[in-house]
């Protein structure tokens, strides 16, 4: 079953002359790591924006599950969606476990199961000794950590991550990721971006590279280096599909 359909999505952002996505179409199965990748300015952010109901496309349509992303079945999508952003999503002045307790009653969460799972997430990520330590005092890698947490406390069945490990520690990124893999492997699926081209080779099953707002090309990450004799790997493939120019 497809996990993520998305067909003909085209988007024009109010002021600008060129559409963001210009009739942009794939789909990632249920159940994998899948990986959104693409230069500085090929639609990536607004697709995901899209996929999780913050922006309307203009045209298009977007399916998660069988189910269709509108204005009918927004509440049910959001329930089975955990969305992290590219920038930390937190209220700087709280600590993580005021910020998580927020979000968790968002969901519907409260007392002391809300608070038992806010600890054991807490305790994973490395964050246990720093739980009543205001966000703004975190570290980057520590703002990260508690910004997965933060989606991922009602459980949803599909995460979508916006470049996850943009600026972290090697440990951080380490750890993300170990996470990412063992919450594919209860299950869930997962679609993140990323510019860590090496990053993505080594754990998605599938990719979509896209540019300009267009669909450049879909597969498994190995299958696609081996298309090409002389890409050695993802970051080979994505500069043959995408060219060597300099993006803004």
């Amino acid at each position: 079953m497809s996990g993520i359909v998305v067909k003909n999505l085209c988007k024009t952002y109010k002021g600008s002359i060129e559409p963001t996505l210009k009739g942009l179409s794939f789909q990632f199965r249920e159940g994998g790591i899948a990986g959104l990748l693409g230069p500085n300015g090929a639609g990536k952010t607004t697709t995901i924006s899209i996929l999780c109901g913050i922006t309307r496309a203009d045209s298009g349509s977007v399916t998660i599950f069988g189910t269709p992303q509108d204005a009918a079945h927004r509440e049910a999508i959001k329930h089975i969606i955990g969305i992290v952003p590219q920038q930390i999503a937190l209220y700087p002045q709280l600590s993580a476990v005021q910020n998580l307790t927020y979000f968790g009653n968002l969901y519907g969460f409260k007392g002391k199961a809300l608070q038992e799972k806010i600890m054991y997430y807490l305790e994973l990520f490395g964050l246990a000794h720093s739980a009543d330590k205001e966000i703004y005092k975190y570290s980057g890698g520590m703002k990260r950590r508690a910004n997965i947490i933060a989606a991922i406390l009602h459980d949803p069945r599909l995460l979508i991550l916006d470049e996850p490990t943009a600026g972290v520690d090697v440990q951080s990124r380490n750890l993300i990721l170990q996470f990412l893999k063992d919450y594919n492997a209860r299950g869930a699926s997962i679609l993140y971006t990323s510019h860590l081209l090496e990053e993505a080779q080594s754990i998605c099953e599938e990719i979509a590279i896209v540019d300009n707002g267009k669909m450049i090309v879909h597969g498994n990450p190995n299958e696609l280096i081996l298309k090409h004799s002389q890409c050695s790997n993802l970051e080979d493939v994505f500069l043959h599909y995408t060219g060597e120019a300099l993006r803004d």
